[in-house]
């Protein structure tokens, strides 16, 4: 009997209003090619940015978080 395992990781990042507008719209473009059966939801939250990755086999998520996080690094060095 084989199961199923969901994976979900949620991140909230606290940076000002400003730059989670600009990394929000940074991250908007890339994140219609995700893996199949993989998704991620960016939000404005208050403090910040709220991100949600679900899906996916769990080292493929956390790859695919690693990715993200580096874009987010760089959206953050360029607006700084």
């Amino acid at each position: 009997m084989q199961t199923s395992l969901t994976c979900k990781v949620q991140l909230l990042l606290d940076i000002p209003k400003k730059e989670a507008q600009a990394v929000r719209q940074a991250l908007e473009p890339d994140n219609v090619d995700f893996p199949e059966g993989m998704s991620l939801q960016i939000a404005e939250s208050d403090p910040g940015l709220a991100l949600c990755f679900e899906g996916g086999r769990m080292l493929q998520l956390a790859s695919t978080v690693d990715e993200v996080l580096g874009h987010i690094q760089a959206a953050l060095g360029a607006i700084r």
